[in-house]
């Protein structure tokens, strides 16, 4: 099955889910691909604390980069440059500026002049409708990551925010966890199961 999921590069929660995504792919016949959704896009006009404002206001930058890079290559780039990104800004505990993104657009072969866009306004258009596209069918009460998958019948489809987990499960504890998501997810009225997280993410 074709698995999409949404992700912002800041969002470290998002990025160990993509790991364990990746891991599903190995267990299961599960193909995903990604897309991007904005943090920033989504906080717009709300009352925040400083902190988290002047990180949403920094957070345009790798959104607009991962458009651009779509709008040129195709959606298929965003799989090795969102792991290209998020290693180093997760793991690697690098912040997002210029050079890193000149860096991984060279490592990945890509234009490095691509790295105008984080400060261009110029994709925004693509962005917002890319995040619209990820956020509608779950409405606007969550983050990311946010994931698209068949349902339980033919032709339908479910749409969820999560699963929140650290370490990413790998090998068959992955595809086990993927089968239980499906499973909650597909249940018709079936809404939310949380429970607080006593850790920060964990990057093996």
């Amino acid at each position: 099955m074709t698995v999409d999921m949404w992700f912002d590069p800041l969002c470290p929660w998002a990025w160990l889910t993509s790991r364990w995504l990746l891991e599903v792919e190995k267990v299961r016949a599960v193909d995903v691909r990604f897309h991007v959704m904005s943090l920033s896009v989504l906080n717009e006009g709300r009352d925040l604390p400083e902190s988290y404002r002047a990180l949403m206001d920094d957070g345009w930058g790798p959104v607009r980069l991962a458009i651009a890079a779509e709008q040129k290559y195709g959606n298929g780039v965003l799989r090795d440059l969102y792991t290209a990104l998020g290693t180093r800004r997760h793991p690697g505990k690098q912040e997002f500026n210029r050079d890193l993104y000149v860096a991984v657009l060279t490592e990945l072969g890509l234009d490095p002049a691509l790295a105008d866009a984080a400060e261009s306004t110029e994709y925004d258009a693509a962005l917002r409708e890319s995040h619209d596209a990820g956020m509608k069918p779950v409405g606007l009460d969550v983050g990311t990551p946010v994931i698209h998958a068949p349902g339980p019948t033919e032709g339908s489809q479910i749409a969820f925010f999560g699963p929140v987990v650290t370490p990413a499960p790998k090998g068959e504890a992955a595809g086990k966890l993927w089968d239980g998501v499906l499973l909650v997810a597909g249940t018709e009225g079936f809404y939310e199961i949380k429970r607080t997280r006593d850790q920060g993410p964990v990057f093996d």
